[in-house]
């Protein structure tokens, strides 16, 4: 008995040296682990309401209908780029083997049977024992019928519920924003933060149908602070609007302010030696528009930007009081200086915007109500390092605002203003090639009632007397089939010759 037990645990210890020999001549490859995928971004989300349930029932219906295809058309893009970054990706396919277990005869069998039977033994288990029957209430009643409204009020939740979905799987930060108009309407918007101030504006054209002027801006008012600036073009809106607060009041304004890009219509004004003077006839004659162009390139177009160079008394106001100083000040590149006893930078200008003041004089008693302000974009309610500045009258408050823009932004500056004119040129040669094909048709329904006109005329037979100068001449009349006239009978003074006559 135990010799028959040392020749099956002999056979086993065989087998066992076989298949591991099969299994290295196979070559069968181990898998690499999996690599961990990377953790998932952080949704980022932000509204500029003060709830997200508000802002998006704020939202009309037309405009939930685009913003729910934006969201699509954005979550679609994103699947194709996935799904091309894997067919670009080399592709690892795990290689498949297949063992082949020899069988074995003659006093090997019946021992291995007899382990295979042992072993199935185990598994031969009972059946888990059946679930008992639940006592399940009865099913409810069918919902009643609900009214047209209640379908529309159910539907915008979907739609909305469906559009927090769809914000939650992008990955590029929007906001709902609300702009007023100057009829006091309100057009709610969807903007990512890939989207300037240029964008905005040319999506506010399309949806009001207004004209493309290069004064239309975007405007923003701080009625807590009672300051007010234009976007320029180039700025970022979801970037300024993310620093407002979620209680706060302020309001976004489309609207047109000739202010925004008045240097370049007449930078005479703000670069000759009389800038903002009333100048006579004659120099507005000689500033043509090859001269304003040509100081306009002197002034943008060379290797740095030449800032205005304003210098004259202004009104400071003092921090924590509405008491105002008055001081001498100078407008260079770097900065606004002011003297003292020797010259010291008053602000720079990389960190701060500039905004025009609403009645200072009510409220901060101002010398005047021609005030500009200096602040950063993250200040949001009173401070001390706001500086607040006052000038005597508008022409200063215009020179002023706009010599800071210019140092600010610099060339920036000029750059939009010709891409808002090559819109705005771009608009108005599509809306003459409207008219010209509106004047075009109407030439043409003319001048095929002109045609029905004559043709009409042909059908019908003239009457005696009644013939229209204007009108084609009719056919003449068949020949009559009464006899020709008699011919004239000739007189004898019609013979004679002409001797007869001498």
């Amino acid at each position: 008995m135990g010799e028959s037990n040392e020749d099956i645990d002999q056979m086993f210890s065989n087998l066992l040296g076989e298949m591991d020999l099969l299994t290295q001549s196979l070559g069968v490859d181990i898998l690499p682990p999996p690599e961990p995928k990377p953790p998932r971004a952080e949704f980022n989300y932000t509204v500029g309401f003060k709830d997200l349930n508000e802002s998006l029932n704020a939202l009309e219906d037309q405009d939930l209908d685009a913003l729910m295809a934006d969201l699509v058309a954005d979550i679609s893009e994103a699947e194709q780029r996935t799904i091309q970054a894997q067919k670009e990706s080399p592709q690892k396919q795990p290689h498949s083997a297949a063992v082949y277990v020899p069988s074995f005869h003659g006093a090997a069998s019946p021992g291995y049977g007899a382990h295979v039977a042992a072993t199935s033994q185990f598994d031969d288990l009972p059946p888990p024992p059946a679930d008992p029957v639940l006592d399940l209430p009865l099913p409810p009643p069918p919902p009643e019928p609900i009214s047209q409204e209640e379908e529309e009020a159910q539907a915008k939740a979907d739609k909305i519920k469906l559009a927090l979905e769809k914000l939650k799987e992008a990955k590029v930060k929007k906001l709902v924003v609300k702009i007023h108009m100057n009829d006091n309407s309100s057009k709610s918007l969807m903007v990512d933060e890939r989207q300037l101030a240029r964008d905005v504006l040319d999506n506010l054209f399309e949806k009001t149908h207004c004209d493309c002027n290069v004064d239309w801006c975007l405007y923003e008012i701080y009625p807590e602070l009672q300051i007010e600036r234009f976007f320029e073009d180039h700025e970022n809106v979801v970037e300024i609007l993310s620093d407002w607060t979620r209680d706060t009041e302020n309001k976004l304004l489309f609207l047109e302010k000739e202010e925004k890009y008045a240097v370049f219509k007449n930078p005479q004004n703000f670069y000759l030696d009389n800038k903002g003077k009333k100048e006579n006839k004659e120099t507005n004659e000689k500033m043509n528009a090859k001269n304003k162009e040509s100081l306009l390139e002197e002034s943008f177009c060379g290797t740095s930007v030449i800032v205005p160079e304003l210098e004259g008394a202004l009104y400071l106001k003092e921090d924590g009081k509405k008491s105002w100083k008055r001081r001498y000040f100078l407008l260079r590149a770097s900065g606004i200086y002011y003297t003292s006893r020797d010259l010291a930078c008053f602000i720079q200008f990389e960190n701060v915007n500039i905004y025009y003041g609403i009645q200072c004089k009510m409220k901060y008693k101002a010398p005047t109500d021609y005030c500009f302000v200096l602040k950063h974009p993250q200040i949001q309610k009173e401070s001390q390092y706001i500086k607040y500045l006052c000038c005597d009258d508008a022409r200063a408050l215009s020179q002023w605002v706009t010599g800071i823009r210019i140092a600010k932004y610099g060339k920036t500056l000029y750059d939009n203003y010709q891409r808002a004119m090559a819109r705005a040129g771009l608009a108005s040669r599509w809306t003459n090639l409207g008219t010209v094909n509106a004047a075009t048709q109407s030439m043409n329904t003319a001048l095929g009632e002109d045609r029905r006109h004559l043709e009409t005329t042909k059908d019908k037979k003239p009457g005696l007397g009644s013939h229209d100068p204007g009108a084609p001449r009719a056919q003449p009349p068949p020949k009559s089939s009464l006899p020709p006239p008699p011919p004239p009978v000739r007189r004898s003074s019609d013979c004679k010759t002409p001797q007869n006559q001498k």
